[in-house]
Formats: C-alpha cells, structure tokens, sequence
C-alpha cells in the first residue's frame, strides 16, 4: 500500500510547528536557571535560523507551484506570523546576553511558561490543519487567545512590582524591555490564532 505523500505546504508548516515547539521547550527550561548566557542566546539563534529556512522553502515553493492545499496568502500569512513567534523567543534570548542578565525574576519564568504552553497549542493546531480537522483548531485557538490574555496581565504585575521594588534605573530598563519583548511575543502568538481563525471561515 503507497503512502500518500504530505503536501509541502503542510509538511514544512508542520517542521516550523515543531522547531516552535522545541525552541519554546528549550527557553522556558533553560531560562529559569541560566548557566551560560551567550550558549543560552546562540542555541536559541539556531533555532530561529532553521525555521527561517522552512520558510524559505514555502516561498520557492509557492512561487512555483500552481494548486495549493489553502489559499496562497494564508499559507504565506500562518508560515510568517509562526515565524515571529520563533523570531520573537530568539530577541528575547539574545537581550539576556546583550545586557549580562544571568538571573531571570519569577515573572520571566512565568512568561516563558506561557510562551512554552502556547508553542504546544501552535503545534497542536497546525497537525490539525495538515489532517483538514478544521473545526477542532477552534479549541487551541480559543487557548491561545486565553494564554495572551494571561501574558497581559503578567505584563501588567511585573512593570509595577519592578518600579515597585528596583532602584537600579540601568537594572529598570533591562528588565522591563525583556518582560515587554516576552508579552509581545505571546502577541504574535494570538496572531497565529488569528491566522487560523480566518483560514478555518474560509474553508469550512
């Protein structure tokens, strides 16, 4: 019996999922007892470096192929905005380095958790697409918006308790630019929730 092939949209959809996944894994394990802050940075840079290139392989791809499984934008816009979830967790992971942040606070563990859980759902949805179980992507959307919702709010008690409690403006500064640069980044995630939404009225 032949295996009917993956379509290359999904398949390399599906490989941008999982470098999500796995770069999220490795942050949110990483961060929250940081040994060596610039190893911390370049592995997280190569995670972004590999995910770059399944985009670029669906931008040849769309260039030249006439029949696609979804419509041509959509699949530009899901590879774009889950390829600034990966950009994001690779900015936040090189201002650790940058700055000679080796002591991440409670919150950005906390936020590294919401990013981690939020990379799952991201998976979760896109196995979904790939298999046209549309109507089921619904329930890790509806998660995602909730997990950005959360990350709000995370944003929201971190800046206070830090004008709260820091003196140290130069320790200020790097520490709220991180803690806003984490919650932007759980942003992008609702965009790929947002994304998603629209490829699913469109074809269900």
């Amino acid at each position: 019996m032949r295996i009917k092939k993956k379509d290359i949209f999904f398949e390399q959809l599906e490989n941008m999922a999982d470098t999500v996944v796995q770069a999220a894994d490795y942050f949110a394990e990483h961060v929250a007892k940081l040994q060596d802050v610039s190893l911390f940075a370049k592995q997280m840079k190569e995670y972004e470096t590999k995910c770059d290139e399944f985009t670029h392989t669906i931008i040849i791809e769309l260039n030249k192929t006439f029949i696609t499984p979804i419509e041509r934008d959509d699949i530009m816009e899901l590879a774009t905005t889950v390829d600034d979830v990966l950009d994001g967790l690779e900015a936040s992971a090189s201002r650790f380095d940058m700055y000679h942040l080796s002591d991440p606070d409670e919150y950005i563990v906390q936020f590294a958790e919401i990013l981690r859980q939020s990379a799952y759902e991201i998976q979760k949805a896109i196995h979904l697409l790939t298999e046209k179980k549309l109507l089921a992507i619904r329930e890790h959307t509806i998660r995602l918006n909730d997990l950005e919702n959360q990350g709000d709010e995370l944003l929201r008690m971190s800046v206070k308790e830090l004008f709260a409690k820091v003196t140290d403006p130069i320790e200020l500064i790097k520490r709220k630019e991180i803690y806003e640069r984490l919650e932007t980044t759980t942003d992008t995630c609702e965009d790929v929730a947002n994304t998603l939404e629209s490829i699913i009225m469109r074809n269900s």
